[in-house]
């Protein structure tokens, strides 16, 4: 089936709402329609915090489209994703026109200030809250209280995700990540001092001291991310998971690779919590950035020998390799996914690698490092990964810094996806010739 403005065929979209329920008009033409088409490869693929279906499908076109002259002869499908998520408008994707990208630049107004496109994600994001997305608002434009105001800052961004299916944890471990039940003073200040040294990273020089007034903005945006980390976690299982399962009834020749960016990247790896034991229509599953822990596969913490990750051994669901591709580029996991994780230690003055240094690998990310602590995981550069050196399954955790380089504060590289390098990774995976 054609989809106007899409660059490849057959080509369906699949939408979730926050618990994982489909729209059933988009399902049922799936499935009655993927035999017809004669599809034998199907790629599923799962955007990250993209905040509308125009930006996930534009994404969709793009990164597939340099896919039907990679693979002239096979009989490929295609899935598009879409799921209740948020991106803040001041994050660059690279090549993405500003509309969708970025907004207003970054410069043309103060870090803090919530522009009407990110008010209006927030708002479609957390319905019902409107007094408290207008109140952060005014907080951000006017700070005002010293510790007091930041206190009630971070008491007011915690509100707005409350009553939602809180989800999977990416581990056994106990406990909440510190943006939800740490000091919001301590994570404003330390989020501000990160910014900050971003900054100086990029210019050369720090001109002045942090504002921890940045640093609540900052609070703010992780924690949405977690909301929409978590929220990934209970579409892929409760959601994409068990349609898979339909997908085998329904068509059991069609050989499945799932692909994710971001948060989408563990949407498809929870999908594998939420596959019916019976199902081995999975070949492949490639995750680009992926913005969860990297101990999610473990099946036993480096620090913690008694507790697992949340989806241990989840690999063996996959009739093929877990392809991690990973990039030290990417600030978002590289230095605020550790420290919105846990916020800890005193030294301030760090960023990027070195953040991740100082909190340790405990709060790793997979699109920073890869996958961590599964005995075997194979370890290629892309170019290796483009020979043909795959392994044929297990996990395999591919350097993708030669092209996911590019991107400003506060997110670095972690949207610069759209390469055909990695749609030629996502073939070599599944073993699509």
């Amino acid at each position: 089936m054609a989809e106007p403005g899409m660059s490849v065929t057959p080509y369906w979209e699949l939408t979730f709402d926050a618990d994982g329920d489909a729209e059933g008009a988009e399902r049922d033409r799936l499935l009655a329609q993927v035999r017809e088409h004669g599809v034998r490869d199907l790629i599923v693929f799962s955007h990250g915090w993209n905040n509308d279906r125009s930006g996930a499908t534009r994404l969709y076109r793009r990164f597939f489209a340099p896919v039907p002259k990679l693979a002239p002869r096979a009989r490929l499908g295609y899935v598009g994703v879409v799921w209740p998520s948020m991106r803040f408008s001041d994050e660059p994707v690279p090549d993405f026109p500003r509309s969708v990208a970025a907004g207003e630049a970054v410069a043309a107004a103060p870090r803090p200030a919530l522009d009407k496109d990110t008010r209006r994600a927030l708002l479609e994001t957390f319905p019902g809250r409107a007094a408290i997305v207008d109140q952060l608002a005014r907080m951000l434009d006017e700070p005002s209280g010293g510790t007091e105001g930041l206190t009630e800052f971070g008491r007011l961004a915690r509100l707005l995700p409350a009553g939602e299916r809180p989800g999977a944890a990416d581990t056994d471990e106990p406990g909440e990540p510190a943006v939800f039940d740490g000091d919001p003073v301590t994570a404003c200040e330390q989020f501000a001092d990160a910014l900050a040294a971003l900054d100086a990273s990029a210019s050369g020089a720090r001109f002045s001291l942090p504002n921890p007034w940045d640093g609540a903005k900052e609070l703010l945006r992780q924690v949405t991310y977690y909301q929409m980390k978590r929220r990934a976690g209970t579409v892929g299982e409760h959601g994409l998971g068990p349609l898979l399962g339909q997908l085998a009834g329904a068509a059991p020749g069609v050989r499945v690779h799932l692909v994710g960016h971001s948060f989408g990247g563990r949407l498809v790896a929870f999908a594998l919590r939420g596959l019916p034991p019976d199902v081995t229509a999975v070949k492949s599953v490639t995750l680009l950035q992926g913005a969860f822990s990297h101990y999610a596969f473990a099946a036993r913490l480096p620090h913690a020998p008694d507790r697992s990750g949340a989806l241990r051994d989840r690999q063996r669901r996959i009739d093929g390799p877990l392809v991690c591709c990973h990039s030290h580029f990417d600030a978002a996991l590289g230095t605020f996914y550790p420290l919105a994780s846990r916020l800890a230690g005193d030294d301030r003055s760090c960023a990027g690698d070195e953040i991740a240094a100082v909190l340790g690998p405990a709060w790793g990310a997979m699109g920073h490092d890869g996958v961590q602590a599964v005995p075997g995981t194979a370890r290629l550069d892309l170019a290796a990964a483009l020979a043909g050196r795959l392994p044929a399954s297990g996990c395999v955790n591919v350097d993708a810094a030669a092209v996911v380089r590019r991107g400003g504060a506060p997110s670095g590289a972690h949207s610069d996806i759209v390469h055909p390098e990695l749609a030629r990774v996502v073939l070599a995976a599944g073993r699509i010739t």
